[in-house]
């Protein structure tokens, strides 16, 4: 899945794209309406530069409240009542969402409010959320838990955030774009500004796109199956003010899968041992499926390194000048070869501290083997200051428990 963030990002155009590319209205109404709470959910097609889009809207207690949630967030205190974290987890608790999902909306609120507590330097039980505890916000954030969850997709990629520029008003006054608790969400995101002066990410939006995205850059090689587009609540002379979802296959994927793949490779005797390091990263990121350094005795007796990749053969070319670029080698060689792989498929578990993805995979519907993917267990144990070792453990415990095997 692919969030083109072109035009900002807000939590109710992201749930309006995923309704868009194929999520089905009434199965988020009845997860919402497990949250016990009296609200509408009205969705409905808009235009804005031209482009159709779904628009969501959320009416309660049988009386509208007319916001720019998209741009606008500022109004937000005069009409809604502030939850705190409490109750907004006693609200999920009760709600209808599959445990993981509990766990993940409770994860993506107690991020908002840590965001919160560190800007106003107040303790996290005493936060008050204020656009993100209105009651639109909070349908906006488990009905994208919800969404998120029936699409069933880890692999998940965003664009570089747009966030506009000018400045917002809040409760405690006008505020530069991004405002301090988006701009906190933030930290680690490329974002830009460009277009109309006004804000376009707001702080569900900076939420979801940073909490999901598992990484960032242009659209990916990939097959597009489904297209979705969530429209903002204003409409811009000349640029769309939507948020665009594309879902599909990878292309490096399908090459996986076939039996043929290129193998490149060379030795190398005379460059820093330091940067094996960053040329194997930037191989895997131009599409190499493995990249592995052995060590070998090259000719007058001298160590080196034999730099092998394997990479989908349309990758060859790009693969090449990578190598040629960043190393110091003068020639490569590459023939075909033959391979055989088991299926893959990745699943999402919570652990506490956040999400780790889990490796699966099997043939002929029978699991062989399960792994916890090893960046996703560093971030979470640097977060929480558990060993990486636990949170593998836990990882393949929440798998086993899932019963998605």
């Amino acid at each position: 899945m692919y969030l083109d963030c072109f035009s900002g990002a807000a939590g109710d155009m992201l749930l309006a794209a995923l309704i868009d590319a194929g999520l089905p209205v009434q199965e988020l109404k009845g997860a919402l309406g497990s949250l016990g709470v009296e609200h509408a959910l009205e969705v409905s097609r808009v235009t804005r530069s031209g482009i159709s889009a779904t628009y969501v809207k959320v009416k309660e207690r049988g009386r509208q409240h007319e916001h720019a949630r998209h741009h606008d967030h500022g109004d937000h205190h005069e009409h809604h009542d502030h939850r705190t974290l409490r109750e907004i987890n006693e609200l999920i608790g009760r709600s209808e969402l599959s445990s993981a999902g509990k766990n993940r909306a409770a994860a993506l609120f107690q991020r908002i409010g840590e965001a919160e507590a560190a800007i106003h330097q107040t303790p996290i039980d005493q936060v008050h959320l204020h656009e993100v505890g209105a009651l639109d916000s909070i349908i906006d954030i488990v009905g994208a838990v919800f969404a998120l969850e029936w699409f069933g997709i880890a692999d998940i990629v965003a664009s570089p955030l747009n966030v506009g520029s000018g400045t917002v008003r809040m409760e405690h006054g006008a505020y530069p774009v991004p405002a301090p608790a988006t701009l906190r969400l933030l930290e680690g995101v490329p974002v830009y500004s460009s277009g109309p002066a006004t804000e376009l990410v707001t702080p569900t939006g900076a939420l979801l796109v940073s909490s999901y995205a598992r990484n960032y850059g242009v659209v990916p090689a990939m097959t597009v199956r489904k297209i979705g587009y969530g429209a903002g609540t204003k409409d811009f002379d000349g640029v769309p003010n939507v948020l665009r979802v594309l879902i599909g296959d990878r292309l490096e994927a399908a090459s996986a899968d076939s039996g043929q793949v290129i193998e490149i490779a060379c030795e190398i005797d005379d460059m820093n041992p330091q940067l094996f390091g960053p040329v194997s990263e930037k191989l895997v990121e131009a599409g190499a499926l493995d990249v592995f350094l052995t060590a070998v005795q090259m000719k007058k007796g001298r160590p080196g390194t034999l730099l092998t990749v394997l990479a989908p053969a349309a990758a060859r070319q790009t693969v090449t000048e990578l190598i040629f670029r960043e190393t110091t080698t003068i020639g490569v060689r590459f023939h075909a070869v033959e391979r055989e792989t088991l299926d893959r498929k990745w699943v999402d578990v919570q652990v506490d501290g956040g999400s780790v993805r889990i490796k699966v995979a099997g043939r002929n519907g029978q699991v062989l083997n399960a792994a916890p993917e090893f960046d996703d267990c560093v971030r979470v144990a640097s977060a929480t200051g558990q060993p990486v070792k636990a949170v593998q453990a836990a990882a393949l415990r929440a798998w086993l428990e899932s019963g998605s095997h």
